[in-house]
């Protein structure tokens, strides 16, 4: 009994200190955004993937770093309303 409560107890502490390993009332829409977010900042983080997209779009480094920082302010678009109760 003591292992289980050990493992929850350092679950919700990594839930706590990293928002995208999300938690209980994390909706389908807030993962889908951290997802997006983490990718786009790894593809960021990573020159080569960078420059294999800058060539496969013909853009500028420059140009794709600042678009997927654009994309990264909604990524899923706008949220969703959230139904009063």
């Amino acid at each position: 009994m003591g292992d289980r409560y050990n493992i929850h107890s350092q679950l919700e502490h990594l839930q706590s200190k990293y928002i995208g390993t999300g938690h209980a009332d994390t909706t389908k829409f807030e993962w889908m955004v951290n997802q997006h977010r983490d990718s786009y900042a790894s593809y960021m983080g990573h020159f080569d993937l960078l420059n294999f997209f800058a060539i496969s779009e013909n853009e500028a480094k420059a140009r794709v770093r600042f678009n997927l920082m654009e994309k990264m302010l909604q990524p899923c678009g706008p949220p969703p309303e959230k139904p009063e109760d």
